[in-house]
Formats: C-alpha cells, sequence, structure tokens
C-alpha cells in the first residue's frame, strides 16, 4: 500500500541510549530504549499509516506521538513484538469462560463480582507508562521549520557528487497541525501480582469396600449419554420423514457421522459474541468504533465521559494520586497521534488511523481499548475501565473482541489479517499472558521475521534474549545500504542525507544519522522525512 501523496512522515531523532528504572524487575538504570531517558527515541510529527505498519514490523511502538524501540540485547527485560493470527485465532477454555461470563451477565445480570485473575490487556503500553520515562518535553521546533514548501515553491536542491549531476526534488506536503508538543507519561508501575498462599490439601482415603456392583452396568459419562440420546432422536425423526421405511446400517452411519461432525465443530469468537440474546435481557451492551484523531464529532461528544473512566482507572488500578491523571495527559498520552487518518476504496469502512472502541453498558461508557487501525493489522495500545466492572475481566474480554473486529475488517480489506498486542516480555512471568492467544509469532530482533511463539518460548526459557531465526546466514534485508538516499528536511527543503552532508556547517551528525537509518531501515528512512535544524 502506497502512503497517500497528500502526506509524508516527518519524524525527530533524539538518539541517545540513557538507561530508566525498569517497571518489570525494578532494575533502577537497567532498561534501554531508543525512546528512553531524555535523549532517546523519535517524536513523531505526522507519520503515514504504511510507515507505522513498517516500523512496528521493525520492533518501534508508540505512546501518543513519541516513538520508541527497546535496545533489545542490552535491556534488562527484552520486550518482543507479538502478533496473533486473528484469521486462525483458536479460543482457549479461560477465553471461552470470559466470553460466557459476559453473556451471562448481559442476559441474566446475575454474574457473581468476584475479581478475576486475568491479565488486563493494557500493558502493550506499561513498557511507557510503568517504566519511568522522561520524554523530551517539547521539540523546540517552529512549524514553518517543518512545513515543506509546496510544489510551487520548491526550492530545487543542487548536488556536488563527482557526476555534478542536478537534481530537483518536489513534495506537496501537509502542514503539520500546530500546537503544544510537549507529553508528560504516566509513570505507572504494573500492578504486582497477589502473593500465593497455598495450602497443602490431604485427600481423604475412601472407604473400604467389596468394590464395583458387577450386577448393576457400568457408570457411563454423563456427555455419551445426551450424545446417544440425541442421535436416537435423530434417527427417529429420520424415520418418520422417510414415511416409514427403516434406515439402513450404512444411513445410520452415515447419520451418526453427520451429527458428530456438527456437535464436535468448535465455537468462534463471533458465536459468543453476537449470540442471540432474549427479549428480556438485563443489560445491553454496545460497542462503538469513534476516530479518535483527528477527533470525531462523537468523540468530542464522548470525551469528558471517557475522560472520567481513565481517571478512575488510573486512581483505583494503578494507584494514581488524583492530580496525575490529567485532561492533558490523558489527551498527550492516548489521543494524539501522530497517524494520518487515511480512507481507501479497497480498505475497511471506519478508514485507517486512530480510534477509540468504547464499550457502552446501558447507555454508559464502561471501558475504552485504544487501537491504531494499519494496513495489515489493528495494533492494540492500551485499555482502561471503570473499576466497578472488573469482575468482567474486561482486559481479556476487550482483547478477544479487538481481535473480532480485525476478522470483520479483513473481509473488506483482505491484506489486514492480524491482531498486534505490544510487547511479550517473556523475562516478566507476569507478562506472558499475551502468549495465550494463539496462534501467535514473535519478531526476531535481529532479522526482523516472524517466527511462531511454539518455537521462541523454548528458547527464551534458556535466555531471556534470543535471536529466533535460527538460519545463520539470514541477515536484515531490511537493513541501510546507502546512508546517503535518507531523506532530510532541512529548512524547509527536502533533500538526500548527502547533500545535506555537504552543506552542513559544524560537527558531523553521521553517527545519529546512522543509528536512526539503521533503526527505522533503508525503506522506511528513504520514505520519512528526518527533520534536521
Amino acid at each position: 500500500m502506497a502512503a497517500a501523496e497528500s502526506s509524508l512522515s516527518i519524524v525527530e531523532y533524539f538518539g541517545g541510549e540513557d538507561g530508566y528504572r525498569c517497571g518489570y524487575c525494578k532494575n533502577e538504570t537497567g532498561n534501554l530504549s531508543h525512546g528512553a531517558g531524555g535523549a532517546g527515541g523519535m517524536w513523531a510529527h505526522s507519520m503515514t499509516i504504511q510507515d507505522y505498519q513498517d516500523l512496528i514490523d521493525r520492533g518501534w511502538r508508540r505512546s501518543g506521538k513519541y516513538v520508541y524501540k527497546p535496545i533489545m540485547n542490552q535491556t534488562c527485560c527484552p520486550q518482543y513484538t507479538i502478533r496473533c493470527q486473528a484469521l486462525h485465532f483458536q479460543t482457549s477454555k479461560s477465553h471461552k469462560k470470559v466470553l460466557k461470563k459476559m453473556l451471562k451477565f448481559i442476559s441474566k445480570g446475575d454474574v457473581s463480582k468476584v475479581m478475576g485473575g486475568e491479565e488486563p490487556m493494557d500493558s502493550h503500553i506499561e513498557d511507557v507508562v510503568a517504566c519511568n520515562y522522561e520524554f523530551r518535553s517539547e521539540s523546540h521546533v517552529s512549524q514553518a521549520e517543518l512545513t515543506p514548501l509546496s510544489v510551487d515553491h520548491a526550492e530545487s536542491v543542487e548536488t556536488e557528487d563527482k557526476d555534478k549531476e542536478q537534481m530537483e526534488e518536489e513534495v506537496n506536503v501537509k502542514k503539520v497541525e500546530s500546537g503544544s508538543l510537549q507529553i508528560h507519561v504516566a509513570k505507572d508501575t504494573p500492578v504486582p501480582g497477589e502473593p500465593s498462599h497455598s495450602t497443602k490439601i490431604v485427600p481423604a482415603l475412601p472407604k473400604p469396600g467389596k468394590g464395583a456392583d458387577l450386577s448393576k452396568p457400568p457408570c457411563r459419562k454423563a456427555k455419551d449419554i445426551r450424545k446417544e440420546r440425541k442421535l436416537q432422536k435423530l434417527l427417529q425423526n429420520q424415520m418418520c420423514t422417510c414415511e416409514g421405511s427403516p434406515l439402513q446400517a450404512g444411513d445410520q452411519v452415515l447419520l451418526l457421522q453427520n451429527s458428530k461432525s456438527k456437535t464436535n465443530q468448535p465455537k468462534t469468537i463471533e458465536d459468543f459474541i453476537f449470540a442471540s440474546l432474549p427479549d428480556d435481557a438485563a443489560h445491553k451492551l454496545e460497542v462503538r468504533v469513534v476516530r479518535s484523531s483527528p477527533p470525531s464529532s462523537q468523540f468530542k461528544a464522548t470525551f469528558q465521559e471517557s475522560y472520567q473512566v481513565y481517571k478512575r482507572y488510573q486512581m483505583v488500578i494503578h494507584k494514581d494520586p488524583p492530580d496525575k491523571p490529567t485532561i492533558n495527559q490523558f489527551t498527550r498520552f492516548l489521543c494524539d497521534s501522530p497517524l494520518e487518518a487515511e480512507n481507501l476504496p479497497n480498505g475497511p469502512d471506519c478508514g485507517y488511523g486512530s480510534f477509540h472502541q468504547q464499550y457502552w453498558l446501558d447507555g454508559k461508557i464502561i471501558a475504552v481499548g485504544v487501537v491504531d487501525v494499519l494496513p495489515y493489522c489493528v495494533s492494540s495500545v492500551y485499555l482502561y475501565y471503570d473499576p466497578d466492572y472488573s469482575f468482567l475481566s474486561l482486559g481479556v474480554y476487550s482483547a478477544l473482541r479487538e481481535i473480532a473486529f480485525t476478522r470483520q475488517l479483513h473481509e473488506k480489506a483482505p491484506d489486514l489479517c492480524f491482531y498486534y498486542m505490544g510487547f511479550y516480555i517473556h523475562s516478566c512471568p507476569k507478562m506472558r499472558y499475551k502468549g495465550q492467544y494463539r496462534p501467535s509469532d514473535l519478531l526476531c530482533p535481529e532479522t526482523y521475521v516472524w517466527m511462531p511463539i511454539e518455537q521462541c518460548l523454548p528458547l527464551l526459557e534458556h535466555s531471556k534474549y534470543c535471536r529466533f531465526n535460527q538460519d545463520v546466514k539470514a541477515v536484515d534485508e531490511g537493513r541501510v545500504k546507502e546512508l546517503g538516499r535518507v531523506r532530510v528536511l532541512h529548512k524547509r527543503t527536502i533533500m538526500p542525507y548527502s547533500v545535506y552532508k555537504k552543506r552542513r556547517k559544524g560537527p558531523s551528525d553521521e553517527a545519529s544519522v546512522q543509528q536512526y537509518a539503521s533503526l527505522v531501515g533503508q525503506t522506511c528512512s528513504e520514505r520519512m522525512l528526518l527533520f534536521r535544524s
């Protein structure tokens, strides 16, 4: 999918590899990221959906407009990008339990309010929220510097290479929206799990007896009895429709096989989520998808109610003081997005970009899932919910709804077939729950190819940092081959780095540009605009 011609990604790369306190193992300086510390990461003033898709496929993630990438072989808790193959998703017993619980609550409203032990699916961004990131508060870049000249006023840039050829590059770029570029991300630590208090239970010995009563028939499973009754009923109905002629033995076997194939067919998540409800259902649940950036009218109308749910969630679940989850912090963290909204003929009806999935129960918002809809995936960013409804396991339920949402979008956009869950952290047992959404793949941190999680887990048991691709000859196919072709935005003019390097005055910045290009890859480095002052 080509990026829209009317927009280009404009980024500032800060460089640096400062350490910060890890929210998982509590190491004060052990966590390193190209997105952490006072001079790390990348600020995206604007970004196309294709560029962000390519970036997350190289291990990047966003928090608001801030984009970061862990230094995998140096951080204390390596964070591996994980995706679920949504079209082949297999519902586990625990997932079915959550779906059935929600169905029972909506239908009858009598679910006992017992706190579940499931991990909420909001930890995709806890790498930023939980760990003590200190982002640059502002970019110190004026809008005039960031806005390339239009086609009518584009400057021609003369190259000074060996052939002395002249080169012009004209680009029509949308102006970056004005406004403060400050960001202060909440620094919560993941909620620690409750300590397990195991009690040794000694089973009671059975009373002595004479054993099984041979005069009585052997015990049978209730499941087998139900199957036999159902088969007998089917046979009786079939006999009635055959006008008195009995079924042959072969017909009975065929009917038995058809009966088994129907009864043994597993239910899909859609069977649970969109199951028909009784007319007198106790509750009504509705999921609304509203565009958050640029904000739609529905998003604006529900902003305050949504923020109040977030504030209460942060205070109760993450123990934030009342003055910490401010409107500005909420906006910068979960509403602002660098992604350009795109609507394409062969794309999903909602379009591409950043959205909030609002869960409305009986006319009020009880949860919000923040997601990005990209060319090949739905990327989950964060989830917050009303703590009064924790008994519904909304973290797990929302993840299943987002998988179903991915499958729904796939019907209109065939390339969109994955569900990205952020980072999988095997070294932190509390964060392994994402691996339960199968089938899933982990991204190799060296070759950037996807590997089935079943092949990765044995390696992670041996070492917390692993190269998953076992082909020793395999290399990063997207690695930088020509640094001079990196696109630069300098003094409102777009030029290759080879030209900017000759024009630049002062100390060389080649090391920083080289690091940037190696992390974003050759494709993105030639497509995005790297701002240079």
